[in-house]
């Protein structure tokens, strides 16, 4: 989450996201028009990039040298395409391919998925967990749960009874929350054992289109957005054996009764009893578009950030501690020329709204660095960001090193 990439009808961007007031476009390109897929690892040089005109063909690029390193052509167009250090991801509508990201060279194929209209898929970002997930079937909410590291099917999990329309994983690849169709309930199980750990309803009424999930880097949050003007954040407790038995309160004597109380009652009214609320929401001014939302760590304090299909980039201050509405601190416009244009609705927000202001006194509360990692050219050295320790596992790709991808002749 320290970086973006956008693709567009010219061809496709990317942007640093170290600050809130500026955005720092990292390079462009336009050598191929109609970009739909551009996904860079991490903050290195390595960009895939996937174009209309021709929507079978992954081209592999380092963008600093402007070198081509491959490129893939495959039986239909590229839905998807997702990366970490140790494997590259292609998905088809009906098949997918694993590569090894250190050569490129294909591992394996899994053949005759259900039917993927979307593409719908997802690559845990740690490499020595490279699990994958994507949908088991085309009318029941099964996830195929992939081990890209021994290429081997892991386990299914019967997630939801409609077909699946999000996945996501944490940042170790220890869980995995997904969303059906329906869009009412996300869960997020347990990996690779596939058990279900938490549920959360984000809506009772209506059906809504998910098109974001995402965990915070430190799996404390889960973030979703939908085609409506909402997006909710859920806060995931921790329930650890080790962690000390709470001081009674009234919150949590009333929960054990309603826990108590649901055994006695329908598994229907009993599971809507267990359901937790959103932590935070935030109340976009748009609805309808697709959005794609992530929750970063930007100097020093977390935020979230949603990025919108009209080309805007919307950063609103997190209260970890008691959450709430968030407060929308600054518009980017990701298409202006030159130095990035900003809305009017800049010129609305007070200089210094006061849940921001105590979001900021109150630092001690705010999860710091260290569990909240951001990624960045130099390994995190020059801004004081701490990287995970599997980041610094034996791996295939040292992302210093700028003769890492060097052109490879397929």
């Amino acid at each position: 989450c320290s970086s973006l990439a956008i693709g567009t009808t010219t061809g496709y961007r990317l942007f640093s996201l170290s600050s809130v007031e500026q955005l720092d476009q990292v390079h462009e390109s336009n050598e191929i028009p109609d970009v739909y897929i551009v996904e860079r690892l991490f903050s290195s040089s390595l960009v895939v990039v996937v174009s209309h005109a021709k929507p079978q063909q992954m081209n592999v690029y380092h963008f600093k040298k402007g070198t081509e390193i491959c490129n893939y052509s495959y039986s239909s167009n590229i839905l998807s395409i997702r990366l970490n250090r140790q494997r590259l991801v292609v998905c088809l509508e009906e098949s997918i391919y694993i590569h090894n990201i250190k050569d490129m060279k294909l591992l394996k194929t899994i053949l005759d998925t259900p039917p993927n209209t979307t593409g719908l898929c997802a690559l845990s970002i740690n490499h020595a967990n490279s699990y994958l997930a994507y949908p088991g079937s085309a009318t029941s909410g099964e996830i195929a749960l992939y081990d890209g590291n021994t290429l081997k099917t892991a386990c299914a999990i019967p997630a939801h009874d409609g077909p699946l329309a999000a996945l996501a994983f944490n940042s170790t690849g220890s869980k995995l929350a997904s969303a059906s169709e329906k869009g009412t309930v996300i869960r997020v199980f347990s990996i690779p054992g596939g058990q279900k750990l938490y549920e959360f309803r984000r809506g009772m009424k209506r059906y809504v289109n998910i098109s974001s999930l995402v965990f915070s880097m430190d799996s404390q949050f889960l973030c979703a957005s939908s085609n409506t003007e909402t997006v909710h954040i859920f806060k995931l407790e921790h329930l650890t054996d080790s962690r000390p038995e709470e001081p009674p309160s009234w919150s949590g004597y009333m929960g054990k009764m309603f826990q108590a109380a649901t055994n006695y009652l329908p598994a229907q009214v009993s599971g809507m009893m267990s359901q937790d609320r959103a932590f935070a929401t935030v109340r976009l001014n748009i609805s309808g578009q697709r959005n794609i939302c992530a929750l970063s760590t930007i100097q020093k304090l977390p935020r979230l950030l949603v990025t919108t299909s009209d080309g805007h980039l919307y950063i609103y201050n997190l209260d970890p501690q008691d959450g709430g509405e968030c407060v929308l601190i600054k518009n980017h416009s990701l298409l202006g020329s030159g130095k990035m244009e900003e809305n009017k609705e800049n010129d609305l927000q007070p200089p210094v709204p006061q849940s921001y202001a105590a979001t900021v006194a109150r630092q001690s509360t705010v999860p710091s660095t260290s569990t909240m990692p951001g990624y960045s050219e130099d390994g995190g050295a020059l801004r004081g960001e701490v990287i995970p320790e599997h980041e610094f596992a034996t791996g295939p790709v040292c992302l210093d090193d700028e003769n890492e991808f060097p052109p490879v002749s397929i």
